[in-house]
């Protein structure tokens, strides 16, 4: 059967363990404000609950959140509750520990006995009895540590129903493989996108390898990261962009998603038309000379 054109189901599918879905999801970061973590315009509770909405009927069943995405009047989880709650059967949610934000924005990163404070906080907010998908997102500060007492915690609340599937994020290759030591990993979370270095483009190969999907965020804005897309790109993204009468981004896209077919998209907006677009970005295909461009882009 031939997927419909401009809905998520055009890039096709992965499987995050037993749980299929479309290879476009939707990230939930930016719902709450422009700018994720500091000043911005403030999200709009109302826009916000239909791009989350419309992104469902576009065919998005894997949505990508935290407790900690939030501004002084929303929260993202609380809005997804909101606007899909009763949820669809298909549609699986993916949340990340590990890190979190005080009432007044400032950031704390919990010990292992913390982990399941930080897991109930996301079933009450989301108002579900389980997580489809946990993503331990390591700290910039233990690039080079040991990930095993926390993801162990994970791991046991696994085994104890509460969560259903383990991801990492932000992980060394050593990392990983010691998270696989304990429980099975379903998903890698890392920042990748054009102009990636060459062990994160292995990385992102030998999750293939392992039948593990690899979830770039920041595959849209690059270096402008928290900050979302800048307004200037390469002149190649450019170029290519206009040869296909589509917008940077929606290149940016579509070059992630030819990265591999365990490559999963979660880019996220708080507008209706940028979602629209996102999602369209998987009907495009780039040919392997635009592919080659793009490796080094000018």
């Amino acid at each position: 059967m031939t997927p419909p054109t401009n809905t998520a189901a055009a890039a096709g599918t992965w499987d995050l363990g037993n749980l299929a879905v479309n290879r476009i999801g939707f990230g939930a970061m930016r719902l709450t404000g422009s700018v994720a973590f500091g000043p911005g315009i403030p999200g709009d509770r109302d826009r916000s609950i239909g791009v989350l909405r419309r992104a469902i009927e576009l065919g998005v069943n894997h949505i990508d959140t935290a407790a900690y995405y939030f501004s002084p009047h929303l929260s993202a989880n609380e809005l997804i509750n909101r606007a899909l709650a009763p949820y669809p059967d298909d549609l699986v949610i993916a949340t990340k520990v590990w890190p979190a934000r005080d009432p007044s924005g400032a950031w704390w990163w919990a010990t292992p006995e913390q982990l399941r404070g930080q897991v109930e906080e996301n079933l009450r907010q989301l108002g579900r009895d389980h997580l489809d998908v946990v993503n331990l997102r390591v700290p910039p500060s233990r690039k080079t540590g040991s990930i095993a007492g926390h993801f162990g915690v994970l791991a046991e609340l696994r085994d104890a129903g509460l969560i259903r599937h383990l991801g990492v994020s932000n992980v060394t290759p050593e990392q990983l493989a010691e998270a696989q030591a304990i429980a099975p990993v379903v998903c890698v979370q890392n920042s990748f996108g054009i102009g990636a270095s060459a062990g994160e483009q292995e990385l992102l190969r030998s999750c293939g390898e392992q039948g593990i999907a690899f979830v770039p965020f920041f595959a849209i804005a690059g270096a402008g990261r928290e900050a979302g897309a800048t307004a200037t790109d390469h002149k190649d993204v450019l170029a290519i962009a206009r040869a296909h009468g589509a917008t940077p981004a929606q290149i940016r896209l579509a070059w992630t998603l030819r990265q591999g077919p365990h490559v999963l998209a979660i880019p996220g907006t708080g507008n209706p038309r940028h979602l629209a677009e996102n999602v369209a970005a998987g009907t495009l295909r780039l040919s392997d000379e635009e592919m080659a461009r793009l490796q080094s882009p000018g």
